[in-house]
C-alpha cells in the first residue's frame, strides 16, 4: 500500500464561516474520518489554523529569518489534510472524490518520495 497526501484547498473566506454553520460538514468529515478507519484507509488527518496565523521559518542564508504570515502571496492554500493508504493512484483518487464531497473544497492528491 502506498501513502498519499490529500491536500485540501481552500481560500480564506473558509475561516470567516460561523461555526455553527460550518457543523454540518464537520460532523460529515468526522463521519467520513471514521469510514477510513473502518476500511484500513486512514494515517492521519488534521484542519490548519488560519493563514494569516502562519510564521515562516527561513534558515536558507547566514541567518535564521523568522516572519510572520505564510512564505507565499496566494489566494488558495492549505486548509487541512488527509494521509491516507491505497493500493493505487486510482484508490486515491476515489478516496480523494469522497472527501471533496465531504469537506466541499478541492483535494490535491500528492504521493509520498518512495511511495
Amino acid at each position: 500500500m502506498s501513502k498519499y497526501l490529500l491536500s485540501v484547498v481552500v481560500d480564506a473566506s473558509v475561516y470567516d464561516i460561523p461555526l455553527e454553520d460550518a457543523q454540518p460538514q464537520f460532523d460529515a468529515t468526522e463521519r467520513f474520518n471514521d469510514e477510513l478507519k473502518a476500511e484500513g484507509s486512514w494515517v492521519f488527518a488534521g484542519g490548519l489554523g488560519r493563514l494569516d496565523e502562519a510564521t515562516t521559518v527561513d534558515n536558507t542564508g547566514a541567518d535564521v529569518v523568522v516572519t510572520d504570515g505564510p512564505f507565499a502571496e496566494t489566494k488558495e492554500f492549505l486548509g487541512g489534510f488527509w494521509v491516507v493508504e491505497a493500493p493505487d493512484l486510482d484508490a486515491a483518487l476515489k478516496i480523494a472524490a469522497r472527501a471533496s464531497k465531504v469537506c466541499e473544497q478541492r483535494i490535491e492528491i500528492r504521493t509520498f518520495d518512495g511511495a
